[in-house]
This record gives structure tokens, C-alpha cells and sequence, in this order.
């Protein structure tokens, strides 16, 4: 749970640090601004990942669900600048499926966490893994990072991409391959 006093108590003191006045008009509510700005970055701390993919449906069929291009915005652990790109989630069901806007819930609820990318791809398939029990799970993200953007090396458009494979995708790379095919 985000506590704003503790926030806003951290906000004034970077300001006054980079040699601000926290009494100039411009900035005398900004405290209270990114107080409720991180209630909505980091509002995934708090969030059970488990509620978004417990109502599932009955599936005749095993073949590939690929939902993609799911916008996701995070904040990256180490510089806390934000990272943000696309999710690409893909499962073969065993007999039961999950609604579509769940895995989109899903991501976003891991995305609203400060962390690395790497970590994010492997919560989201774990979590399918763990609460749908599917046959394989398969996750790729693809991001744009600040900290390589507006600071350090300074690259603009480099974008990172990362996969995580459970199951039957860890074991069958003709499957990664299928949903690599259907992602082009």
C-alpha cells in the first residue's frame, strides 16, 4: 500500500536536493501530484494477480491463444524511469480458457510494479502457468527503455526484447517458433 505522506515527504526532499524551492508556486502541490501519480504506477503492488485468472470457461480444443500487442507500462527497478512497449501472451489451453481482457489485466497488474523486464516476462507466464494450468505458457515483451532513452547511452528507439517459455513451449521450440510466426 502506497503511503502519500511517505511520498510526499520523499518528493520535497529531491526537490530541495536538485536545488529547487519546494514553496515555488509552480511546485508546491507537486508533492501531493506524485503521491497519487505512484498510487497509479504502483498500484500493482497491492493487486492479486489471481482474481484476473480464476473465472475460466470450458475449451473443446489445445491449439494456441496468442493475445497481442498489449500496451504495458512499467517503472524500471534500478533508475526508476519507465519502461513501456507491448505484451504478447500465448498459452495452449487443457480444457479450459481464460476471457481474453484477463490477460490483459494480468499484465497490467505485474506491470504496475516497480522491476526489470526480464523478471515481468517470467511473472506473467508463471502466473498462467500457476492459475490456469495450461498445457505451456509463452510471453514475449518488447519495450522501450528511459534510462537507455534519456539518460546514460542516450538511444532512442532501442527497444528490448524478452521471452519467457513454460511447458510444452519450453519443451517444443516448433511451437515458440509458431507464435514468433504469428507475432510477424
Amino acid at each position: 500500500m502506497i503511503d502519500r505522506e511517505k511520498v510526499e515527504a520523499a518528493v520535497r526532499l529531491l526537490l530541495e536536493g536538485i536545488g529547487e524551492d519546494v514553496n515555488r508556486e509552480g511546485l508546491i502541490g507537486t508533492p501531493d501530484r506524485i503521491a497519487r501519480m505512484c498510487e497509479e504506477i504502483y498500484g500493482g503492488t497491492d493487486e492479486e494477480v489471481a482474481v484476473h485468472l480464476s473465472k475460466t470457461f470450458p475449451a473443446v480444443g489445445g491449439e494456441i491463444v496468442l493475445e497481442k500487442d498489449i500496451a504495458l507500462y512499467s517503472m524500471c527497478e534500478h533508475h526508476l524511469l519507465p519502461f513501456y512497449g507491448k505484451a504478447h501472451v500465448a498459452y495452449v489451453p487443457d480444457g479450459r480458457v481464460v476471457g481474453l481482457s484477463k490477460l490483459a489485466r494480468t499484465v497490467e497488474a505485474y506491470a504496475r510494479r516497480p522491476q526489470i523486464q526480464e523478471q515481468l516476462t517470467a511473472q506473467i507466464a508463471d502466473a498462467l502457468m500457476d492459475h490456469l494450468n495450461p498445457k505451456g505458457s509463452m510471453v514475449v515483451i518488447e519495450a522501450e527503455h528511459m534510462c537507455m532513452t534519456m539518460r546514460g547511452i542516450r538511444k532512442p528507439g532501442a527497444r528490448t526484447m524478452t521471452y519467457a517459455c513454460r511447458g510444452i513451449f519450453k519443451e517444443d521450440p516448433a511451437l515458440c517458433e509458431r507464435v514468433f510466426a504469428m507475432l510477424r
